[in-house]
């Protein structure tokens, strides 16, 4: 403990003031080039309090979570067809009706499954929940691999497919598709950086404007085809077409394998389905009951499109386009609707709303892709840099990886629908898996009222998508398949490794603590400071090491240039105070790493010192970055690994001292520097006071000067008001007992004190002394 004067019992303000709360005006700290422009791209930050979550009614979920789901059948039955033409020939439109039958079976069984799994689990997340919770945390991580997949190829095939009902309808705008397509996904990560709500109205319009027009279309149309009216396509002989199979001879293995990649492609129009449970939290109470009605009615809408455009394309022959556009849908809006003034309206209509849906669906995985990343990091299966929200509260991280990996994946495929799908339906079905069988498991354990018909359903869901999955890795192997099969078990076990390290970097830091805390406290500390030369950067290291209080504290140089070394000790003699002496070290090889680690593990080596390397490191700008070596940052990573030791940095921004060194110069002449190299920011000059560096321990003196700075020390029971006066001589220190604030008492404010000198912290210091404001010079 310093030794500290004694409270005086005289020492009373002249002036009683109560004690109020005082504002104080920090020093504005500029802001960097990067926030300036994030912030001139992004907007002003949101604060955390700004976080709410917005419940949604029934209708509303439906308009905000069914994009991804009812949009894909846009595409769904186009992508049947492009597998059977070439090979069934007109046959494949009769093949496209049972093929579509067995896709709404599945549909059926599936939504059966979910209504279980938003029921028992309200929370987001979907299959991976289910999985986690049932099947443990490791296993969870299929679904967390197949969900990300799912998310990623999302944006690419939906963002995809919106700009084929955009060159459907301008056949000009064709050739730009990638374009466009990499456009729309910019412009989609760059709304929800800014922090585009999805909850939002304008984001439920699309579903339902697609729906009602797409669902209109084909009540017509079936209006028309009974009325004998509905007109058909000469698929063989449209121009641009794909081909279309004039033969029948062919092998059993051939039809199967078409039969199965048809199917394979068909099972894309049930993507999305999971939507619902994935944001199931976001309904109104009661959650699973909104969610199951929602997820219902999802699925009757989803079907009935389904449906209504196999239909339609099995009665108007339309055929996929090898360059992908004019879509199927599109060709049968067109032959609906006519080609007057009122049908070209209508066909107008029908493009805007595919396009509006396929687009809203690919910014859905912008919100579940980031969220379901931070549940995996927060589990420790991925970088947790993932779980922070960005500037305006969104998981920022999220989005630019979700981002980058669809515009490449984009790029890769030349943005057409039909590279894709091979991408697609393996994530897909894999969650769907994940959540039958987690769902099968639950019913198995809690066996609730019930539990066996409910088990079944679950079981069945999660088998039949397990073949899904089986058939399209072998049916879609060579068209793209692949990659998914090689690239998901690797992700897996990527995420394993991530797991792995977290767990291993907490047994280290937490497991062995209370290991390596047991021993007894070192008996002596010691500060070394190393210094390559007498600058700012190591004047304030110098003073940030004075005030850790060691036992011993010293400076050393490695002296790699004598001549260099020797105009160093040179100038240390004439600068410093000579309360830190320097220490000049041989380092004839040059590496100052070693040199450093060898230092300290002497120091260390009795196993009682603990040692503290104190490194000033200069930060420069980054075209000044270049000019200078930068070997604070390893040799403070080598001297960590002593045990018994410790590096601290003290960084000291060059640039801010050349912004300040030019501004003074533009002022002209200012007050010298102290003793100890800081510039004097308070000048005073006492007028009938002693002056601080002429106060005298055990006398009573009245001083005055500026004050400098304050600080609230806790001592006992109570606190201290700790105040630093300077003058043009020197300083002391002014102390308050049972004070942590006193009006007008502020860094800055000249004062005069009257009281009996004592030490503390080795500093002349007045206690509880009888004081007047002054005016400031």
């Amino acid at each position: 403990m310093p030794d500290a004067p004694a409270p005086a019992p005289d020492g009373e303000a002249a002036v009683s003031q109560p004690d109020l709360p005082r504002a104080y005006t920090p020093a504005p700290v500029p802001e960097t080039l990067r926030y300036r422009l994030k912030r001139r791209l992004l907007g002003p930050p949101l604060t955390t309090a700004s976080l709410h979550s917005e419940r949604l009614t029934r209708p509303l979920a439906l308009g905000v979570l069914a994009p991804d789901c009812i949009s894909s059948s846009a595409y769904g039955t186009e992508e049947i067809l492009i597998e059977l033409l070439p090979v069934f020939g007109l046959l494949s439109f009769s093949l496209l009706l049972p093929i579509t039958g067995i896709i709404l079976f599945i549909l059926v069984l599936l939504t059966l499954s979910y209504r279980q799994v938003v029921q028992v689990y309200t929370r987001a997340g979907g299959s991976y929940v289910v999985a986690r919770e049932n099947f443990g945390p490791r296993v969870a991580q299929i679904a967390a691999v197949a969900l990300l997949i799912d998310y990623v190829v999302t944006v690419a095939v939906q963002s995809a497919a919106g700009t084929v009902a955009v060159a459907s309808a301008i056949p000009a705008l064709g050739p730009y598709s990638l374009e466009i397509t990499v456009g729309v996904v910019v412009l989609l990560a760059y709304g929800n950086l800014r922090g585009i709500r999805e909850a939002g109205r304008a984001f439920a319009f699309p579903t339902y404007f697609f729906s009602v027009a797409v669902g209109a279309i084909i009540i017509a149309g079936l209006v028309r085809a009974a009325f004998g009216n509905l007109g058909s396509y000469d698929a063989p002989a449209l121009p641009g077409a794909i081909s279309v199979r004039h033969e029948t001879g062919l092998v059993t293995f051939a039809l199967i394998l078409t039969l199965l990649r048809s199917f394979a492609n068909g099972g894309s129009s049930l993507t999305g389905l999971e939507a619902i449970s994935n944001g199931v939290s976001a309904f109104r109470p009661p959650e699973g009951v909104n969610a199951r009605k929602v997820l219902v009615t999802m699925a009757v809408t989803l079907g009935f499109l389904v449906a209504g455009v196999s239909l339609l394309a099995h009665l108007t022959h339309a055929t996929p386009y090898r360059n992908g556009y004019p879509s199927v849908i599109s060709q049968e809006a067109r032959i609906v609707a006519g080609h007057g003034l009122f049908g070209s309206i209508i066909y107008g209509l029908v493009q805007a709303a595919s396009a509006l849906i396929l687009y809203t669906g690919a910014n859905t995985s912008f919100n579940g892709f980031p969220f379901l990343a931070s549940f995996v990091a927060e589990d420790s299966f991925l970088p947790r840099q993932l779980t922070r929200r960005g500037h305006r509260l969104v998981f920022s991280d999220g989005i630019l990886l979700l981002a980058a990996i669809s515009i490449v994946l984009l790029v890769v495929t030349r943005a057409k629908v039909n590279s894709l799908v091979p991408f697609y339906a393996i994530g897909v079905f894999t969650g769907f898996t994940m959540a039958g069988f987690g769902m099968a498991k639950y019913h198995n354990t809690q066996r609730e009222r019930g539990w066996r018909g409910k088990m079944a359903i679950n079981a069945a869901a999660g088998g039949l998508s397990l073949l899904v999955v089986l058939i399209f890795a072998v049916a879609k192997f060579t068209e793209g398949a692949w990659l998914i099969v090689v690239v998901f078990p690797i992700l897996f076990l990527v995420l394993i490794r991530v797991n792995r390290r977290y767990r291993e970097e907490a047994a280290a830091l937490n497991a062995l603590a209370p290991v390596l805390d047991s021993g007894p406290n070192p008996s002596r500390h010691v500060i070394v400071v190393l210094v390559d030369d007498l600058d700012l950067a190591v004047l304030r290291a110098l003073r940030y090491a004075r005030t850790l209080r060691p036992n011993t504290l010293y400076a050393v140089h490695f002296a790699v240039d004598n001549v260099r070394a020797a105009r160093l000790a040179e100038r240390w003699s004439t600068m410093q105070r000579g309360d830190i002496p320097l220490q000049l070290r041989e380092c004839p090889d040059r590496r100052l790493r070693r040199a450093a680690t060898e230092m300290t593990s002497e120091l260390t080596a009795d196993g009682r010192t603990e040692v503290t390397i104190v490194l000033p490191r200069r930060a420069y700008g980054l075209a000044a970055r270049i000019l200078h070596a930068h070997s604070a940052d390893r040799i403070a990573a080598a001297v960590s690994r002593i045990p018994h030791a410790a590096a601290t940095i003290v960084p000291f921004d060059v640039d801010a001292a050349i912004h300040k060194l030019e501004k003074l110069t533009a002022q002209g002449p200012q007050a010298p520097p102290t003793r100890d190299g800081r510039p004097k920011r308070h000048a005073h000059h006492p007028k009938n006071a002693t002056p601080a560096a002429q106060l005298r321990q055990h006398k009573r003196h009245a001083a005055e000067g500026v004050i400098q700075s304050i600080e609230v020390h806790p001592i006992g029971s109570g606190q201290l008001l700790r105040c630093e006066v300077v003058d043009d001589s020197g300083s002391f220190l002014v102390l308050f007992y049972g004070r942590t604030h006193i009006p007008g008492i502020s860094p800055g404010q000249a004062i005069r004190v009257h009281g009996t000198v004592g030490r503390y912290d080795d500093e002349p210091a007045i206690a509880n002394p009888r004081y007047e404001l002054l005016p400031s010079d």
